[in-house]
């Protein structure tokens, strides 16, 4: 059997707060007990979460792993909703191996639960991404498949291809999901195109969340979006109308409706430090998740890439079209976006913490099993520095990153 791993001293985040001097004890898979360090009273592996608890030995017979992270901290499992590629591989043209490759890339900057996410193409070549994506997600090496495109606004396209560009007709969003097998979690749309309330419905009636993003909509039209079922705004302020004070349009929409989680994209390039702080004021901790947006070159480095058939360059770390020069997704892995949410950005390490793992789990339907460090949850958790730089990796029992505390 595995032995026992006692993570102790570090400041731990639990739902519930920050413990000081915590402790997290992980059997095989699994974590067991959490709680305050210097407690001596044994609980339960059950025990729930808002009551502090240490953890007995180990299981008879099971060696125990201890060790010390004083002047640490220890967070959960990054989320990403939203994940193009990284490490010099493609999730929406990459072979098996390759997209490997990035998941591993990410998993070593933290993130252990990741949606992969595809780019406008034509739909036979969607359909059988799908199915290859799919597989992965059956194996457990993903959450599940996120399309952005091809159902979105050439007014907002980004780095899509405007000529594969489609309206969201529901046979074909149909079409999509069903290559899917039952492994679709989010599909990008703009949702005031023809079509686009019906195919927010048919998402719904599916248990595919619909997230309105590379949109031209007005704020009455992303209401309505909403109210058909639109639970998530993709990458909010990015390829969408700004705010105006008479035409308040999807951002104000999306802010405001209690329903809807925002994606952030908190690179340092995608977003101006006030208009994070902005959606945390008006959403709330609890409705924030960050997202990478990341493509190839995410823990890769500067050079040429493809983002579906366009070209990318990439300049210290951003990334753009060659023609055109739009932001073309992003370099951006979530352990730097948690370090800038906390050291340029101001927030409270909870809350960045929140938006990293607990928001993007339970919106995904997975909470039961990840985004906190609480007893009978997958062991999925990453050992920060006092500098909130990543120096462990943990996921489900195994170090992806052996805990670098020199």
């Amino acid at each position: 059997m595995a032995p026992t791993k006692v993570l102790t001293g570090a400041r731990v985040v639990l739902p519930t707060g920050t413990v000081d001097n915590g402790r997290v004890t992980v059997e095989g898979t699994r974590i067991v007990a959490t709680g305050p360090a210097n407690l001596s009273s044994e609980a339960p592996a059950n025990a729930p979460s808002s009551v502090p608890s240490n953890t007995s030995p180990g299981a008879p017979g099971n060696a125990v792993e201890t060790l010390d992270l004083t002047g640490h901290w220890l967070v959960p499992g990054f989320v990403d909703l939203h994940n193009h590629g990284g490490g010099g591989a493609s999730f929406p043209s990459g072979t098996v191996d390759e997209v490997l490759q990035g998941i591993h890339t990410h998993r070593l900057h933290g993130t252990t639960t990741l949606v992969a996410s595809t780019v406008t193409g034509d739909m036979d070549v969607l359909v059988r991404r799908a199915g290859l994506l799919a597989e992965l997600a059956e194996q457990g090496d993903i959450a599940g498949i996120h399309f952005e495109g091809p159902f979105i606004s050439p007014c907002r396209k980004g780095a899509h291809s405007e000529e594969l560009l489609r309206d969201p007709d529901p046979a074909e969003v149909r079409k999509l999901i069903d290559a899917a097998h039952g492994r679709a979690k989010m599909v990008t749309l703009a949702t005031e195109l023809p079509g686009g309330l019906d195919s927010v419905r048919l998402l719904a009636e599916h248990g595919v969340i619909a997230a309105v993003g590379h949109t031209d909509a007005t704020y009455e039209q992303t209401v309505a979006a909403i109210d058909a079922g639109a639970t998530v705004a993709t990458h909010l302020f990015n390829a969408m109308p700004a705010l105006g004070h008479r035409a308040p349009g999807p951002i104000t929409a999306l802010l405001e409706d209690e329903r809807v989680t925002v994606e952030l994209i908190n690179d340092g390039t995608h977003l101006h430090p006030a208009a994070l702080q902005l959606a945390f004021h008006h959403a709330g901790p609890g409705r924030v998740a960050f997202v990478t947006d990341a493509m190839d070159a995410a823990g890769f480095g500067d050079g040429r890439y493809l983002l579906g058939p366009l070209e990318v360059e990439v300049a210290d770390g951003v990334a753009r079209l060659v023609e055109g020069g739009s932001i073309a997704g992003s370099t951006l892995t979530l352990d730097r976006a948690l370090k800038r949410a906390v050291t340029v950005d101001g927030l409270p390490v909870e809350h960045a913490v929140a938006a990293l793992s607990a928001n993007p789990a339970r919106l995904l339907g997975m909470d039961d099993r990840i985004g906190s460090l609480e007893p009978g949850k997958d062991a999925d958790l990453v050992v920060l520095d006092a500098d909130f730089t990543l120096k462990g990796v943990m996921r489900r029992g195994e170090w992806v990153v052996a805990p670098q505390l020199g």
